[in-house]
């Protein structure tokens, strides 16, 4: 059976490095702090931001909601925002989306400075995670990917990474994280001829497409790692969740799996706020 490959433990590693870092920062007199910006009550949202409290609380920096009304106009969300954005004690922003319909969400992410946007919502921060520019903030969930093969020492140079998905949020920022560590990446769609073949092809396969248990046995190879990024109301266990791979399916076959729960969602707030703790340094030259 193939091992898995657990997020808290990844979590739990990146919280006490952050523990030590906000010590040394607040010994300076600084604390970190981060803003949430929420539109509404989603129960997706809600149950994110509780997590990023959680986490936050967990190594000592601060947090701040600022909740607004789902029928706030455009130009009092942007005053809103242009003002969070202005303050000096909020280092990093993370501001929920989709929006409301009737709000210009592309107009608003870019009321975001780029050293404060630490969830890559602007143009500004995606064109630094494509250059390679380190100041710039990767979106949370490929940097947990990243996170993940870092602290199990899964080796990337010269070997083939699939990413299954080629969205703007996962699959595209996430093949320059791979292309950073000398892998060879081949990024899979609807389009892609032969979708089991290419994906057997892999040393490292990351599902992000958002189909639940898509990704069956003719996908995976014994000693593949397989990263799965889908999470999924699960059609054979209604109010369960479940990821992009048949995880029973690949299991036997592979060598390493995350599993859904427990893989890379586990791994997103501790980046946040991993995100926020290094804005707050360079903000404040330390």
């Amino acid at each position: 059976m193939a091992e898995k490959l657990m997020g808290k433990d990844v979590a739990a590693a990146i919280k006490e490095n952050l523990k030590a870092q906000v010590a040394e920062i607040k010994a300076q007199g600084v604390v970190p702090k981060l803003g949430i910006i929420r539109v509404g009550a989603r129960p997706d949202d809600l149950y994110y931001e509780g997590g990023a409290k959680k986490t936050a609380e967990s190594i000592g920096i601060d947090f701040e909601v600022f909740e607004y009304a789902e029928d706030i106009s455009q130009e009092a969300f942007e005053k809103a925002v242009q003002e969070i954005n202005g303050r000096k004690d909020v280092n990093g922003i993370l501001m929920f989306s989709p929006l409301p319909k009737h709000l210009n969400e592309s107009k608003i992410r870019e009321l975001i400075s780029p050293d404060k946007d630490v969830d890559s919502l602007t143009l500004g921060s995606a064109a630094k995670v494509f250059v390679g520019d380190k100041t710039g903030f990767p979106p949370c969930t490929p940097q947990a990917v990243m996170e993940i093969l870092h602290h199990f020492e899964i080796p990337l140079q010269g070997r083939k990474a699939v990413i299954l998905g080629r969205s703007l949020v996962v699959g595209k920022p996430l093949a320059m994280l791979l292309l950073g560590d000398n892998a060879t990446v081949t990024i899979c769609h609807s389009k892609t001829q032969d979708l089991p073949g290419v994906c057997r092809e892999a040393d490292v396969l990351i599902a992000a497409v958002g189909r639940a248990k898509m990704v069956k046995a003719d996908y995976v190879k014994a000693g593949q790692v397989v990263i799965d990024v889908g999470i999924n109301e699960d059609p054979d266990n209604p109010g369960k969740y479940c990821g992009d791979v048949d995880f029973q399916a690949a299991e036997g076959i592979v060598d390493k799996i995350t599993p859904v729960p427990g893989g890379v969602g586990s791994v997103t707030t501790a980046v946040l706020c991993k995100h926020t703790v290094l804005a707050c340094k360079m903000q404040n030259q330390l």
